[in-house]
């Protein structure tokens, strides 16, 4: 007997039934409505739980079937034997057995790294299964090109057989040619693949999708739409009743599908890219040259079509070591062509995306590989496509997202390159734009860069200092997302700054600095400032201006004193600030410089010359009517004070010093002034301690950790948990400062700051000597001299040498 569904040789009750319901085209509840028979029993009989009904339901049947007398009577000889057996019977007209049923392509043994969306597609089979949903279930895998869509899709296929029991549909929709599968067609290849000749599918594409439904609507069956062009292509192809699972694979997201489950792949984690080229490879092989492997994966950017085909490479050279290959890779200008193995090339896999694109996107695909750093903003691609405003340049940038050509971020929606992509890109924009076109926008996304960083510095000058003058660019809503950008934006505009001080533009790298003095005290890293006012430094010289030359000097005499702990290279600095200076004839920048230089021999005991130093910084701020220059060098002449015992002419400077910060100076108040207040507190708060007034001392450095908490500055929230479990500690509590103390260090040892991570250390070997734990003591000063080594010649050694006495005596 032949299947009447699929034309296959069975005679089981179930399959004949199902065979000619659907022949009929018929749902359950419409042969249920028809036979009188209810569709709980029909439904048990096609699933075989019923398998020999009684005569007058298979007459009922029967007769809204419309069978031949023949038909029937095969139809009750099988019932009557309950189980298949072979009986000669002619197979239905209109029916024949399709070869795409169940002929799935092969699926490889090596599949790596998705198992958390293998689960997730087993869930929504499994949701199918009880039988509870009125329409099937459509997931759609998208990702980039080579993320290994396809190969997933076959997995799930083979993997998911037994929850589909009539059948796997596999169609290739060939959304990436230049020539897509039609609708219409893919439709009537889903039809003869159900079983319905070609003679009886309907001509209009509306009466296809109907009838496709009406088949499918009781059957259980897995369909995967392979490598679908866009929504217009899928969606009349959506045809699977309450049983089945669609499974879309494509580069294009699919945004206007209703309902659909979306799992975006991305490349792999390390671990599984590593995993995947050992499969290949040979595990041995790997582990031999683990260093090589790992930079092997990351020059692929963990991109599983490139890592298979460097697998393939490798397997097919078994005398080559990992790094032969690493060199290739290493070279970006050959990276994609070494990336080709046989008929796999990543390259050309690439290339079908970028044909998909308009020209605008591609322009934008482009240019965006001139962007310095991973991502980037969409003021960044209309700055370099010249576009109106930046609703047209999001425009292109969601197309390339949607073509998965662009990654984006949920979080600041930003956008980054796959690294392979950037270099697919990069190869592009040399191939199709002339080198004047793309010196051109290299220049307006640096000229935009700098321009937008230095209008964001400005908003962290405090209102009683001078702030750069405007600069001809969109102003930020407020110093939050001012300062936001300056962070995401960071290796951007410091890419831009640089390029710019090449071309020997020397104006806008002088105002990048000066508007970012105040920004450097809560954001950025020591690197970047001093490469910032480095930068600065030379562009003065260059344009022969010794108040510039000044300015900066002095600013590089604070990085290294304040980030750096390098109080030598801070007095060297901060001299050559005051000989320009004073060339320059300018009393605030002699001042700065006699504070950074009171500052660095401050640390040094042997010298006597700070408060001279700090006397003469006062009067010259005092004579050129500069009160936030006067009260900061009050607080480090306190500061000195208070080092050397004088702990109430301190306290008399830190009182007006506070009160001076803690005002508006005619204006609303900024991040910098805020952190100015907290630093004043700070100081103000260990003299106290010292002074035995430890509970206000306590409540100056909460206010203060509280402020450096509101506006990110790291260095600062370490400082004020510093001097927080030192108070803690004169008050008994060793379990409160001991917390403090390791949070403090903890963050010093983030920021780098090499100097007061040792101090902290040292507090805690003092903190546990006085809570009787003398070996938690040695520990911390064990490590606190193995980072000695970091410091300068000079601090590093005489530091070392207390810390080994120490040590010894213990």
């Amino acid at each position: 007997m032949t299947n009447p569904a699929l034309g296959r040789a069975t005679t089981t009750f179930k399959a004949l039934l199902k065979g000619y319901r659907v022949r009929a085209n018929l749902t359950q509840e419409e042969l249920a409505e028809g036979s009188g028979v209810s569709v709980r029993a029909i439904s048990d009989m096609e699933r075989g739980i019923a398998k020999s009904p009684q005569r007058r339901t298979i007459e009922a049947l029967a007769a809204s079937l419309s069978l031949t007398d023949e038909e029937l009577t095969v139809l009750q000889k099988v019932a009557r034997q309950g189980r298949a057996q072979p009986v000669a019977a002619p197979a239905p007209a209109g029916i024949y057995e399709s070869p795409l049923i169940g002929v799935l392509p092969t699926d490889v043994d090596d599949l790596t790294g998705r198992e958390r969306d293998l689960s997730a597609l087993r869930e929504l089979s499994a949701d199918l299964c009880d039988g509870r949903r009125r329409s099937g279930r459509v997931a759609i895998l998208s990702g980039p090109p080579g993320a290994g869509k396809t190969t997933l899709a076959v997995r799930v296929a083979h993997n998911l057989a037994e929850d589909f029991p009539d059948g796997r549909l596999f169609l290739k929709l060939r959304g990436m040619s230049a020539e897509p599968t039609n609708p219409a067609d893919a439709l009537h290849l889903i039809l003869r693949s159900l079983g319905i000749d070609a003679v009886r599918i309907p001509a209009d594409p509306e009466d296809r999708v109907s009838l496709c439904r009406s088949l499918l609507q009781d059957r259980a069956m897995l369909i995967v739409l392979d490598d679908a062009a866009d929504e217009a292509q899928v969606r009349p192809l959506l045809v699977g009743g309450p049983r089945c699972l669609t499974l879309i694979t494509g580069r294009q997201m699919l945004v206007g599908l209703e309902g659909a489950s979306r799992l975006p792949l991305d490349v792999f984690a390390e671990d599984d890219a590593v995993a995947l080229l050992s499969s290949i490879v040979g595990a041995g092989r790997v582990a031999r040259e683990r260093q090589a492997a790992l930079e092997l994966v990351e020059l692929c950017g963990r991109l599983p079509l490139a890592l298979r085909i460097a697998g393939n490479r490798l397997a097919s050279r078994p005398t080559w070591p990992l790094t032969r290959l690493v060199d290739q890779l290493r070279d970006r200008s050959r990276r994609l062509t070494t990336l080709t193995a046989g008929d796999l090339d990543v390259r050309s896999v690439f290339e079908l995306s970028y044909r998909q694109l308009s020209p605008n996107a591609a322009t934008v695909f482009r240019r965006l590989s001139l962007v310095p750093a991973a991502d980037f903003s969409v003021g960044a691609a209309m700055t370099l496509v010249e576009a109106s405003d930046e609703d047209d340049a999001a425009v292109f940038l969601e197309e390339l997202a949607d073509a998965s050509l662009l990654q984006t971020s949920p979080e600041n929606g930003r956008y980054q390159f796959h690294d392979l992509l950037r270099v697919f890109a990069t190869e592009r924009l040399a191939r199709e734009d002339t080198p004047e076109v793309v010196e051109a926008a290299e220049n307006r996304l640096a000229c935009w860069l700098v321009r937008t960083a230095t209008a964001a510095g400005r908003y962290f000058h405090p209102t009683d200092g001078v702030s750069p003058a405007p600069v001809a660019t969109p102003s930020f809503d407020d110093h939050s997302r001012a300062g936001r950008w300056l962070e995401v934006e960071l290796k951007n505009w410091l890419a831009a700054v640089k390029r710019l001080a090449a071309r020997g533009e020397h104006r806008p790298v002088l105002d990048l600095a000066e508007s970012m003095h105040w920004y450097s005290e809560i954001g950025g890293t020591a690197s970047t400032w001093y490469e910032v006012f480095g930068l600065a430094v030379n562009s003065a010289v260059a344009i022969g201006s010794k108040r510039d030359e000044a300015v900066h000097l002095n600013y590089l005499a604070w990085v290294q004193a304040t980030l750096c702990d390098q109080a030598e290279e801070s007095v060297k600095m901060a001299r050559q600030a005051m000989d320009a200076a004073v060339e320059a004839g300018d009393p605030r920048e002699q001042g700065w410089a006699r504070v950074y230089l009171a500052s660095a021999h401050a640390r040094d005991s042997s010298l006597t010359t700070s408060p001279k130093l700090f006397d003469e910084a006062v009067s010259l701020f005092d004579d050129a009517g500069y009160p936030l220059g006067v009260h900061v060098t009050r607080a480090m002449r306190a500061s000195y004070w208070y080092r050397n015992g004088r702990f109430q002419d301190a306290a008399d400077e830190f009182d007006a010093c506070v009160r001076y910060f803690s005002r508006d100076h005619g204006g609303p108040r900024t991040p910098v002034d805020d952190t100015n207040y907290a630093y004043m507190l700070l100081r103000s708060a260990l003299n106290l301690a010292a002074l035995d007034s430890t509970e206000r001392a306590l409540a100056h450095c909460e206010t203060a950790l509280e402020l450096f908490r509101r506006h990110g500055a790291a260095m600062g929230q370490a400082r004020a948990l510093q001097e927080s479990g030192k108070i803690l500690r004169r008050q008994g509590d060793h379990a409160g400062a001991r917390r403090r103390l390791t949070e403090a260090g903890e963050l010093y040892e983030h920021i780098g700051l090499t100097q007061a991570q040792i101090d902290t250390l040292c507090d805690r070997a003092a903190l546990s000597e006085e809570a009787g734990d003398p070996a938690s003591a040695r520990e911390d000063r064990e490590r606190a001299l193995g980072l000695c080594d970091r410091l300068g010649r000079s601090e590093g050694g005489k530091l070392r040498e207390k810390l080994a006495e120490r040590l010894n005596a213990s």
